[in-house]
């Protein structure tokens, strides 16, 4: 059987103050906008933008994560953040009868990157110390190993992380 992923990695800004709900349950959801945009040059030499806008939802865990109580906590509109989580897609009959549908980004990580955007910023109890480096909001995945090298390579297996101080041209 050939193995298959779903995972989104994004990082954007938060396009409005996350809603907290408490389910039947007890549990807790958070969930928030999303927006990432590109930019790039036209034929004509226009420059042009796009922003996506991606639905997150973000579950405390039955382990007692409490990632939607960070998200409560710490997540602003317009905070620089990065997530990574599942891609799902959603339908259901509104009250209407019409089928509705919706596509969400289900975190399971998530990271301040700080610097909020233009829509806000950080606020309450936060130092402007903060702002200047990442901080995990999850506890972080463990290490993985690398893959095994094709037949006649190298195997970098043994230099963990060598690659990892090359430059990249990033934006952020």
């Amino acid at each position: 059987m050939s193995r298959s992923m779903n995972k989104a990695i994004l990082i954007g800004n938060v396009g409005g103050d996350p809603e907290i709900r408490t389910v039947g349950t007890g549990g807790r959801v958070a969930t928030f906008s999303l927006a990432t945009g590109r930019q790039w040059t036209d034929q004509s030499g226009n420059k042009q933008e796009k922003t996506e806008w991606h639905r997150c939802v973000v579950w405390n865990s039955a382990r007692g994560s409490g990632l939607a109580d960070v998200v409560e906590k710490y997540v602003k509109k317009g905070e620089k953040i990065y997530v990574e989580g599942e891609i799902e897609y959603r339908q259901w009959q509104d009250k209407e009868g019409q089928t509705r549908y919706t596509t969400e980004i289900k975190v399971k990580e998530l990271m301040l990157l700080g610097g909020g955007g233009t829509g806000g910023g950080r606020s309450g109890g936060m130092g402007d110390d903060m702002d200047s480096a990442p901080r995990r909001s999850a506890a972080p995945a463990a290490p993985r190993k690398a893959p095994a090298a094709a037949a006649g390579g190298d195997d970098f297996n043994d230099f963990p992380g060598a690659l990892a101080d090359e430059d990249d041209d990033l934006p952020f």
